[in-house]
């Protein structure tokens, strides 16, 4: 079985070569000053830096309250928005804590015959680390709360 090869044109190394020049060109400046949302132009922050083995480990999560007064934990089958979510938006939320109020009617639409909610809160646990080993102390803060109107 024979092979022929084709010789590529002028016009077809220069395609190529200027497309690698591009590519090599937006590699080059989203390491330079991109940020995670160029990727995969741009560094994933997530897999490129380290934090002190003393830092704090934060982990988010949404609690309600209903009226009668329970907290409870509202998940992502609970209301359709999974924790990456929640953090991806935790600025927006800040921004603006009434976005929570769709988190509530989402919680309303897929449990109907359940209490109402008396309040949201976004709250992150700093939990301390030694050495980058758990210490078993940790803080909580309100990040974000919303109650209705």
């Amino acid at each position: 079985m024979s092979t022929t090869h084709e010789q590529l044109s002028g016009a077809g190394k220069a395609v190529r070569l200027g497309v690698t020049v591009a590519v090599g060109g937006l590699l080059l400046a989203g390491t330079v000053v991109g940020q995670d949302d160029a990727f995969p132009f741009g560094p994933f922050r997530m897999y490129a830096t380290t934090d002190s083995l003393d830092a704090p480990v934060k982990s988010t999560r949404m609690e309600a309250v209903d009226t009668a007064g329970r907290r409870f934990a509202l998940r992502g089958e609970t209301v359709g928005l999974r924790r990456a979510e929640i953090e991806g938006q935790l600025g927006r939320f800040r921004d603006d804590p009434q976005r929570l109020g769709a988190v509530a009617t989402a919680y309303r639409n897929r449990h109907p015959d359940g209490p109402g909610l008396a309040r949201i809160e976004i709250i992150t646990r700093h939990l301390a680390l030694d050495g980058g080993r758990p210490t078993g102390e940790h803080h909580d803060t309100v990040d974000v709360a919303w109650t209705p109107r």
